[in-house]
Formats: structure tokens, C-alpha cells, sequence
């Protein structure tokens, strides 16, 4: 029997948007595809710098590309609008106007949706395999009837690899998208597929990332690779890069649940760069998947202490929250100061819930990160206890998640720091603690440079948050 599904994969070997819109346009013609009514294209532009986080993100020539190939196949449109929310509480603001996108959407007259500034609506989910009920996405992602999906090929320290639906990770709004963002992280994956299925998939696999999903290092792979289903795009971009697809967990619980296939059997391989050959140029590609009480300690005053887990299907381990988001905040640490491991005072970071003493080294300070962490010993003569206030998800209404506004977060941090300055020891509520949270107390606690304060980020970034903040006022408050 003939595939249901096709995946292109296409040579190309720089970001030029003349040859991205062609090659888009021919594989549009090739799938079939004609985008129509109301065409949402969504990136990934979880952080974007030209200096600091110059490969986290679909480039501008890239969207460039796809926005000529969509307004020369679209038919009968009502509007094409670019939207995205950026990552880490940065304003999506600061990071469109970083990766360039700006004078490509103003060029070509499409509208633009910053998703912390729109409206957040609830949708019902009636999958009976989903975590929850419903879950809150962005107005124009509600009423978008094309959406086109443009992620940018990377490995991730949590997911092994963020590619088409991972990407939908960037629908949600900082209130709602931390939540459940920790052992269910794969699980909300999957529930998000339920929202809005992509139209059409062109992946900005130019430049791929290895190891981080922030602070990827570059691969130059040299390829688009196409398709209309998320879980066949994903399949085929596992195997391009030596990857089981069973051991994406997003992906299987996605295929389980109906959204595509998961074997590449049931795929039918197009274009003109063969899986083979790209296979073969992959060879030494290069993930971090790795426990964070392995991956530090070994060269540096960072040591991590992991305990167990609350949740019985990862008990060992919580690969979408609080150690995940460490190792970014480290890595963006380390792009600031290269030899920050070494620099930084010494700090013992401890998660989970942990027996037995800590053994610490004379100064070392005392990370406690998360809700679900517990611990109970003795600190310079006295006795800590660190108690656990992890809810899970039937507990947790994701109709009142709480703020994770930057500056409410920032400040709360500073706060808590001053307040705890002079104790070795200091335990950081959050389920999971943000990448954010974990470079401001790592700095803290370590003594080192605060890049949140860096020239090159405070204040365009304050000036972008002030923007935001006004146009979410007007959307959600007014109704504009």
C-alpha cells in the first residue's frame, strides 16, 4: 500500500530568500498544498540575538522565503499574519526586531501577532488521553483556519529534538505555558496537537542546532525539510539525524493518539536530498541529553544532587523542568563568561526529594530548586527542613496559573536574595523554576555577572516589555 503521508527534503545551502520562496513554492506544488482564508505562519523565535543567541531561531531569511511562496500559492485570503511567542519571559517583541523580522513583515504588508500581547482563549480538548480538559492558546491562533508551521531544526536538552510539534510549545503565553512544563512536558506536547493541526511544514534546517535549544551549536546541514503532517515531518527528521522516533516521547504519544505515523514505513521520502546522504553528513551530530548530576561537577563549583520524582512514569528523573532549565541557564551563563564554571562560588544544586546528608564543601551555598523537592539535615549546626509543595496536574487549574510576568519575576528574585544574603542556603518555589529564575539566583548565589543586567539586553529589552505590556492592556483589558 502507498503512503499516506509525504515528507520533502530539499538541498539548500545558505539562506538565500530567493531560493528558500522557490524551493517552499515547489514543495507547496508538490504536496498539494493552497493556503487560503486566514494563514497564520508560526516560527521559532523563542530567543533571538545577533551576538549572544545568533542560532536559537528560524531565520528572517527563511520567513522571508516562505511569506513570497505563500502569497504565490494562497488563494482567496483573508489575511497571512506572522505570530510567536518568545521564551524565558523576554518580550516577543525584542526578539522579532533582533532576528530581523520587522522589515520583512512590513515589505510584504503581513500582520504581525505578538502572542503575550493578544488575548489567551480556553479550547476544549476531547481527546480522553489528554492531560487536561482544556487549555488556553492566543485569540488568532483560535481563529486561524492555515497555519503554517516553521521550526527551526535543533536538538533539546529535555526532548532530544524540537522540530514541528514541539514547536507548538511557543503557542501559549508565559501564565499558561509553564504550566505542566516539567514531568508532563511530552504530554502537553501532544495535548497542544489537539488545538490546531499545521497545514503545511517547512523546517529551517539550513542551520541546524546541536546540544541546547538557547545556545545550539551551528550544524550546517543545508536542508528544508517539508510536509503537512507533524508527526510524519518529525518521523523523518528523527531518522535524519540517527534519532529512534519511539524515543521522542512527544512524538509517540502524538502518533498514539492519531495525529500521524511514527514509522517510516508509512512515509513516502521526497525531494532531492536523500535520507541517506543527509544521514550520512549527520553522522556526528551532536545532543545533551544528559542528567544534570552527570553533566556538572566534574570541572567546575557547580554540583547537582538529584533525588526522586512524584510522578510514577519519572520517578528518576524530570526531564521538562527544573534540571532542564539549569543547564540553559548555565550555557547562557557560559556565553557571557567562559570560564563561569570555574569563576562562580561554589553551589550545590539539589532537586527532588533527597536523602542523607549533603556533605557540603566549607562556603558551598545551597540551591534547593522546585515544589517538589524535600530535604531535611543540618546547615552550619542547624536543622533545614525543605518540604515539598508539588500539586499535580488534577490540582493544578490552569485557568488561574500564576504570573510569570519578567519584571514580577526579576523582582521577586532580587527580593528573595537580599533577603537571604548572608545564608548559605535558599529554596526557589516553582513548578517548573524558569530559565530565567535560574540565571538571576545562579548569579546571585555565585557572584558572577547577571547577563539579565548585560547593556546589551536590560534596556532594549525594558523598553520592549514596556511595549507589551501597553498593547496587552489594549487587547486584553479594551478588547482592541
Amino acid at each position: 500500500m502507498r503512503p499516506h503521508h509525504k515528507v520533502l527534503i530539499r538541498r539548500c545551502p545558505q539562506y538565500d530568500p530567493d531560493r528558500i520562496a522557490a524551493i517552499v513554492r515547489e514543495g507547496m506544488q508538490e504536496l498539494g498544498v493552497r493556503p487560503q482564508g486566514r494563514i497564520l505562519l508560526k516560527p521559532n523565535l523563542v530567543i533571538a540575538h545577533p551576538e549572544i543567541f545568533p542560532h536559537a531561531f528560524t531565520r528572517k531569511e527563511f520567513l522571508e522565503g516562505v511569506i513570497r511562496a505563500v502569497k504565490a500559492q494562497a488563494t482567496a485570503v483573508d489575511e497571512i499574519a506572522v505570530g510567536e511567542r518568545s521564551g524565558i519571559t523576554i518580550a516577543t517583541r525584542y526578539s522579532f526586531r533582533n532576528a530581523g523580522y520587522a522589515p520583512i513583515v512590513r515589505t510584504h504588508g503581513v500582520k504581525t501577532y505578538f502572542f503575550d500581547e493578544t488575548r489567551q482563549v480556553p479550547v476544549r480538548l476531547t481527546d480522553p488521553h489528554a492531560l487536561r480538559r482544556r487549555i488556553f492558546v492566543p485569540e488568532p491562533i483560535a481563529r486561524c483556519n492555515f497555519l503554517i508551521n516553521l521550526p527551526k531544526f535543533k536538538a533539546h536538552p529535555w526532548c532530544r529534538l524540537t522540530l514541528s510539534l514541539k514547536n507548538f510549545i511557543g503557542l501559549q503565553d508565559d501564565r499558561h505555558r509553564l504550566v505542566d512544563h516539567n514531568q508532563f512536558l511530552e504530554h502537553k506536547i501532544a495535548d497542544l496537537q489537539s488545538v490546531i493541526q499545521p497545514r503545511f511544514i517547512a523546517i529551517d534546517a539550513i542551520t541546524a542546532g546541536q546540544k541546547m535549544m538557547l545556545t545550539p551549536t551551528p550544524f550546517d546541514l543545508g536542508a528544508i525539510v517539508m510536509g503537512t503532517n507533524s508527526c510524519a515531518v518529525d518521523t523523518v527528521g528523527c531518522h535524519m539525524v540517527h534519532v529512534d522516533p519511539a524515543k521522542l516521547l512527544h512524538l509517540a504519544l502524538a502518533s498514539a493518539r492519531g495525529f500521524g505515523p511514527m514509522r517510516l514505513e508509512e512515509i513516502e521520502v521526497g525531494g532531492d536530498f536523500p535520507l541517506a546522504e543527509v544521514q550520512a553528513k549527520t553522522r556526528n551530530f551532536q545532543f545533551c541529553l544528559e542528567r544534570i548530576d552527570d553533566y556538572f561537577g566534574t570541572a567546575g563549583n557547580l554540583t547537582c544532587t538529584v533525588g526522586r520524582f512524584p510522578e510514577a512514569h519519572s520517578a528518576d528523573y524530570c526531564w521538562g523542568g527544573c534540571p532542564g532549565a539549569l543547564q540553559e541557564a548555565m550555557h547562557i551563563l557560559r556565553g557571557f563568561t567562559p570560564d563561569v564554571d570555574r569563576r562562580m562560588a561554589n553551589i550545590r544544586y539539589v532537586v527532588g526529594a533527597v536523602e542523607g546528608p549533603l556533605d557540603l564543601a566549607p562556603g558551598e551555598k545551597v540551591i534547593f530548586a522546585g515544589r517538589c523537592t524535600r530535604w531535611q539535615g543540618r546547615i552550619d549546626g542547624r536543622t533545614v527542613t525543605i518540604g515539598s509543595s508539588y500539586r499535580g496536574p488534577d490540582a493544578v487549574d490552569e485557568a488561574r496559573a500564576p504570573s510569570n510576568d519578567m519584571l514580577l519575576k526579576v523582582g521577586e528574585a532580587l527580593v528573595r536574595s537580599t533577603l537571604n544574603k548572608g545564608r548559605r542556603w535558599i529554596h526557589i518555589q516553582g513548578c517548573p523554576v524558569s530559565v530565567a529564575e535560574h540565571v538571576f539566583y545562579l548569579a546571585s548565589l555565585g557572584k558572577i555577572a547577571n547577563p539579565l543586567f548585560d547593556h546589551r539586553l536590560l534596556v532594549p529589552n525594558l523598553a520592549a516589555y514596556t511595549t507589551m505590556r501597553t498593547h496587552r492592556f489594549i487587547h486584553r483589558c479594551i478588547g482592541g
